[in-house]
């Protein structure tokens, strides 16, 4: 348990990294913080890998590069069903899930949160 709790506030401050770096990307209060650090995760869980399958042809004619536009519509998503989380646009949405996803891999390994 606190394993996932660890987690889960290290992609918060990912997240929180991501709203400070990224103009376009406005995150109005600590809950919305980690409501969409959550949705984020949901997302990603659940939803991402029936996406990825759906649009397996066309991952695979761009050599995976479509995973970016993925992970984009995936972070708008979250954005718009968390209230208080907004994303300007697409692009801002695209260039913030490659940001989130680099940062999330970077404390997670720094702070060794697989279970043991």
């Amino acid at each position: 348990m606190t394993h996932l709790v660890l987690k889960w506030v290290l992609n918060c401050l990912a997240l929180f990294l991501v709203m400070k770096l990224v103009p376009g990307i406005q995150i109005d209060q600590f809950s919305a913080l980690l409501i969409g650090t959550l949705v984020l995760g949901l997302l990603n869980t659940f939803l991402r890998p029936l996406v990825f399958l759906l649009t397996l042809p066309v991952n695979l004619m761009t050599m995976g590069l479509f995973t970016f536009v993925i992970n984009g519509l995936l972070f708008q998503l979250a954005a718009h069903m968390v209230s208080g989380f907004r994303v300007s646009g697409f692009f801002t949405a695209l260039l913030a899930a490659f940001l989130y996803s680099v940062f999330s891999f970077l404390l997670n390994l720094i702070f060794r949160t697989e279970p043991s």
